[in-house]
Parts: C-alpha cells; structure tokens; sequence
C-alpha cells in the first residue's frame, strides 16, 4: 500500500485511521491505492496495533420510540464521517440494565467509547464509572456535576414554547400531558416546569387537575390521558404533550370524542418525529435538533477518545417551534 501510493507507512496508517491533519495530496494518493488495491483494513490487527475497536456504542431508553431511532440513524451517519462505526443498545427504563450498561464489564473491550442516554440513572450511579478509562459522553435532558461531557435539551424552554405558542393563539384552558410526580426523571419536570412558567408569565395559575401523568410516553398513554380530559365539565382547549407520540394519542382521542383539532382543542408534541408531519391534521411541535445533537456527541467523544484528559463540555442543542394544522390549521410544510 505504502510503495503504491509512494508514501510512508504512516501516512497510509493516519489516512485509514481518520487522522484529520493529513496533506489532501498525500490522502488522495493513499485513497487511490486503496481503490487500486481493493484493500479493507483488518479490525482485529487495528485493535491489536493501536488498542482501539473503530467502534462506539450508543445507550437509548427504547430503540423503537421514533425519536431515539432518528437520534441513532443521526449517530451512525456522523460517526462514520470519522470513521466509527456504532452499536446501538437499550436499557428499556430498568435501572440496572443501565448500570451493567454504563460499567461495561467485558463488553466495554468492545467499544472505544459510550454515547448515553439515561432516563434512571442518577448522578450517583455515574460515579461508578470513574474507575474506567471508558470516555463517556451523556445526552438528553439530565442535570450533572459536570464531570462528563453532555450535550443537552433545554426542555424548560421547550416546553414553555409549546405552551407560549397555544396561548399566543389565543387559548385560556391549557393542559398538559406527560407528568410523572412519583419520579426523579429530568424530563418530565422540566417539561412541566417549562408549561407552568409560561402560563404564570401569562398571569395564570396552573391548574393541578389540567396536568395529566404518563407513564410511557407513547400514543397509548396519550390518548387515555386526553379522554380523562375531555371528559371534565371544563374541558380544555389545548394540549401540550410532552411528546410527539403522547400528542398523537391525543389526537385520535379528540377524533373519537365527535371534536375537531384545532379548532375544539389545538394540541401541541415536542420532538417533531416525521409521523407527525404527515398525521392529519398534521402535528405542531418543537423541534429538537437531532443531527447537531447527533454531531456534537461525535465530536465529543472521539474528542475524548484521543484525549482523556481534555476538560468536560456542555453544550445545549437548538430546538424551534413548528407550527402546523393542529394548532393553527396550516398546511403542512413536508418539506421539514
């Protein structure tokens, strides 16, 4: 390889490795002989050489929530801009599949890095992974210490968007769906903080029995929910859903009780999964910006991976508000 492309054994080594800081004409010369040669690395050798897999793992909740699969498809197309490839596993919500998750055992010879998104596991539960060289970067909406790199939500704004948007059109009798008082998990209470905060700036007061709980944030929960809602002497006439697919139970919900969205009650998601763009009426939301969020664990991670030493990172993803039918009757924008 090295005598086809005329260059170092190095240089062919940083070039199949990834190394940024390579010449063009040196990498085009090497990516020629490559093509020339029909050559495919060998990972096993790769791992002997340099002590690394070229694999990462990602940690999701539930691989079948749309969100999350949009998230990995995001995550394995910015990893193998770098090289990477990714295996992707869930914890189903179990706390101590987490913990066996985030500790490794053996399995962590497999990966050269972790990207995870936990829904139980405590800022305690982290600590355990202080005794391992594993890089590990969090995403999502979790409060830490700051001793890892995260890339985060801000689900206080986002939802105080969503809500802020059904009282800007003018809506008085706002709910919300997707609570879950009996829990420690950063979603939920800051989606909930989020909702209350802008009815307050609007100079209203939350009303307890408008905050409907959910314990899985699926279309199920979400429809059970809107029919306990539709069915008070004052029921309201709007929804934030504290997800996509809370919010499209509600919808169906609304079309079974003989109503009209948006115009008996609007209803509001957040996430922007593509289901909603095509329900009908088709779904507001705020959107959540998978591929920076995506982009920026990848760079975390492989930055964390070449140095273990580099001081934590936050950094909070865009999110924007998506106006469609079910809040305001517009067309939808397929294009999205």
């Amino acid at each position: 390889m090295a005598l086809r492309a005329k260059v170092s054994v190095r240089t062919v080594s940083n070039v199949v490795s990834g190394y940024e800081h390579v010449s063009a004409q040196m990498r085009a010369r090497v990516e020629r002989a490559i093509e020339e040669l029909d050559y495919r690395p060998n990972p096993v050798a790769r791992t002997l050489r340099t002590g690394r897999t070229g694999v990462l793992a990602l940690v999701v909740p539930e691989i079948d929530v749309p969100y999350f699969a949009e998230l990995a498809r995001e995550v394995i197309t910015a990893a193998a801009d770098v090289g990477y490839r990714v295996m992707i596993d869930q914890t189903g919500h179990d706390h101590d599949r987490e913990r066996e998750l985030l500790t490794g055992g053996d399995r962590g010879m497999l990966f050269d890095g972790v990207l995870f998104s936990p829904l139980v596991t405590r800022a305690e539960l982290l600590a355990m992974q202080e005794s391992r060289s594993m890089p590990l970067v969090l995403l999502g909406e979790h409060e830490f210490d700051g001793r890892y790199d995260h890339v985060a939500i801000d689900n206080v704004q986002a939802a105080h968007d969503a809500t802020a948007h059904l009282l800007a059109i003018g809506r008085t009798r706002i709910a919300a769906i997707g609570a879950q008082p009996q829990e420690d998990y950063a979603t939920p209470q800051q989606r909930t903080a989020g909702y209350e905060r802008a009815l307050r700036a609007a100079g209203m007061t939350p009303a307890e029995d408008y905050l409907r709980p959910a314990v899985h944030y699926s279309r199920a929960d979400g429809y059970q929910a809107t029919r306990e809602l539709l069915e008070r002497a004052e029921r309201p006439d709007a929804i934030v859903c504290y997800s996509d697919l809370l919010a499209m139970g509600a919808l169906r919900a609304i079309y079974d009780a003989g109503l009209r969205a948006p115009e008996d009650v609007a209803v509001i998601g957040v996430d922007d999964i593509e289901e909603g763009r095509y329900s009908r009426p088709s779904l507001s939301t705020v959107s959540l910006d998978t591929p920076f969020i995506a982009r920026e664990a990848i760079a975390r991670i492989t930055a964390r991976i070449a140095d273990p030493e580099t001081p934590a990172v936050q950094v909070t993803a865009p999110h924007t508000l998506v106006v469609r039918e079910s809040t305001e009757g517009r067309s939808p924008d397929l294009g999205r």
